[in-house]
């Protein structure tokens, strides 16, 4: 039977496919797991105590935490009752946490750990929010266990009914949107909006999977969109869950799990490339030359592509030399990486496609549920520089000022208590992306975002996004972005890729210098000049960025300069390096 409410996934794995060690997470050193049983039991407990206190359809609970099988318990057991899931970025402010507990007027709220639940408390000071969980034992908190114990007698028979009043147009949760501008929104998506992209990004993505033996690593933050309905494809097509234990733990975790796929998002790719291409430089000079050798040719490489038979032979030897070590570094048995959430560099689709890593990319938006087009681990859904095909479904049109609009049973149920900003989004039936893209032989291809193009004082259109993703190619650029709204040219602020940086430092006999220092030094500056002029060659000269200034710090999630997917908050990044900003284009004027 096909699911129509999003916890059927779990009860569709139970009958079709169960597994002994459906969610895992590393405690003390080791991996331990929960079957596919053991998660139902748990989830069923948690639904009946929080029936008991008082809990009922249309109610809110907040979850604030890192991804671990126990996100996935509230999850399921408020969704079987028709409570309303209101998942939250660890990041985000206080301010953010008090506004979303009281504008979704949330009852209860699970936090992770002891940090998290000192920002709950602050948030909650002046909110009456009676029902407040811990994940870890914190001091004075009751632990998420302790709602399983409130009705260790309760009827299940209740929850069965309840699960039945269940209907797939029902409110499942209330997303907001981080954004890169202003006060989160509250996006609101039925069982249907994610239970029909589940099964559209099945049918197009899974086909190489074995359910029941495949394992993924999921470290994406479970309370966006993206890795959310990516755990309920997992649950869908019985793929065993591993929860990494951090960001930074990623490369180990990798290894010991050794997944068949998983998400990522494009910066944490270009980190990937940009850290293997590093210890290219490093190797002895004919080992060197074989390493870039082999990079040219996967540069090159289109899985569609007419190579001659010179070209495959030589491809053979680089994956037989150079790529099976890229492989075995990210586990040795990858069938597809799921890249979504931003733009993915071609270059780098195309080597890691050639290093036999096929990256699947996939466009949507939170409103969206979140998947619109995707591509898949076969050729003939490739196209290098395209986001794929729609998905089962979903209909696309391009409107006559370039915008992707979009209708199909994943558009979300509005905005939370914000009809006008629905209805400027939704008009029949037709949600505006907000981005620019056109449509080509079927494959989508994405141009910019709408609201991130400007205009030079010359009435020239730019588009920040393209520029930015061909200037990162640059091994010495870590992060940039295009200014310039109203101003006679572009101009850019760099983030210095500091691990190439010091290497080329070091190579060039320039002295120990700190950071400020480093990046005002006239060698660091020319070469800095000599990459801005490499990659304008591929723009026209009104595009071209005529001025730079490099910044000593990374842009973070916590420092405020990115979003939790990692995308530039741009407006903030104008605001903080205003003058840096005003300065450039002082000393053009």
């Amino acid at each position: 039977m096909t699911p129509t409410r999003v916890f059927d996934f779990l009860y569709y794995q139970q009958d079709n496919c169960p597994l002994s060690n459906a969610l895992n997470h590393k405690e003390f050193g080791q991996w331990n797991g929960f079957s596919t049983a053991e998660v139902i039991q748990i989830v069923n407990d948690l639904s009946l105590g929080m029936l008991a206190l008082g809990l009922k359809a249309g109610d809110k609970t907040a979850i604030v935490s890192p991804n671990r099988p126990e996100w996935n318990f509230i999850d399921f057991a408020c969704q079987q009752i028709g409570v309303v899931t209101v998942p939250m970025y660890p990041t985000i402010t206080i301010e953010d946490y008090e506004f979303i507990f009281e504008h979704a007027e949330v009852k209860m709220i699970f936090a992770a750990d002891q940090e998290l639940m000192e920002k709950v408390k602050t948030a909650t000071a002046s909110l009456n929010i009676e029902h407040v969980y811990s994940f870890d034992q914190v001091e004075g908190v009751e632990n998420w266990k302790a709602v399983k114990d409130k009705n260790p007698t309760g009827d299940l028979a209740v929850v069965k009914a309840l699960m039945d009043e269940v209907e797939p147009e029902d409110l499942l949760t209330i997303i907001y949107t981080s954004g890169t501008t202003g006060r989160p929104k509250g996006v609101m998506l039925s069982h249907n909006n994610i239970v029909s992209n589940t099964l559209g990004v099945s049918a197009r993505t899974m086909g190489c999977m074995n359910p029941g033996q495949d394992r993924t690593l999921s470290f994406l933050p479970m309370c966006h969109i993206y890795e959310r309905t990516a755990i309920y494809v997992y649950f869908y097509n019985s793929l065993s869950i591993y929860y990494a234990e951090s960001m930074d733990a990623i490369g180990e975790n990798i290894k010991e799990v050794s997944p068949q796929m998983f998400t990522c998002v494009p910066r944490l790719l270009e980190k990937v490339y940009d850290k293997i291409v590093s210890k290219g430089y490093e190797l002895p000079l004919v080992k060197r030359k074989l390493f870039f050798w082999a990079i040219d040719l996967g540069l090159r490489y289109d899985p569609n592509g007419d190579f001659s038979g010179w070209y495959h032979f030589k491809m053979k030897i680089a994956r037989k030399l150079i790529f099976s070590k890229w492989r075995e570094a990210l586990g040795g048995q990858l069938k597809l990486i799921s890249s979504g959430a931003a733009a993915l560099q071609p270059r780098l689709a195309r080597i890691f496609w050639a290093a036999e890593i096929p990256v699947c990319e996939g466009y949507g938006l939170t409103e969206t549920s979140p998947v619109i087009t995707a591509t898949a681990p076969f050729p003939e859904y490739v196209r290098m520089g395209a986001v794929g095909k729609l998905i089962d479904h979903v209909q696309v049109k391009i409107a006559d000022d370039g915008e992707i609009l979009c209708k199909g049973p994943n558009v979300m149920m509005g905005y939370y208590k914000a009809p006008e900003l629905t209805a400027e989004v939704i008009q029949d039936g037709w949600f505006h992306t907000g981005d620019i893209g056109v449509v080509e032989e079927g494959f989508l291809r994405i141009t910019d975002r709408k609201k991130e193009m400007f205009k030079t004082s010359g009435g020239k259109y730019i588009a920040p996004q393209l520029m930015e993703n061909k200037f990162k190619e640059s091994i010495y650029i870590e992060q940039i972005m295009v200014v310039g709204e109203g101003r006679k040219f572009p101009s850019a602020l760099i983030v210095p890729n500091f691990e190439a940086l010091k290497d080329w430092q070091a190579d060039h006999g320039i002295t120990s210098l700190d950071t400020k220092e480093l990046i005002a030094h006239p060698e660091v500056l020319k070469l800095y000049q000599s990459e801005i002029a490499r990659f304008n060659e591929e723009f026209g000269n009104w595009e071209q960025i005529k001025k730079f200034e490099l910044v000593e710090t990374v842009w973070g999630i916590d420092t405020g300069e990115l979003t939790p997917t990692l995308k530039l908050k741009r407006r903030i990044i104008k605001d903080k390096f205003k003058e840096l900003i005003e300065g450039i284009y002082m000393m053009s004027s």
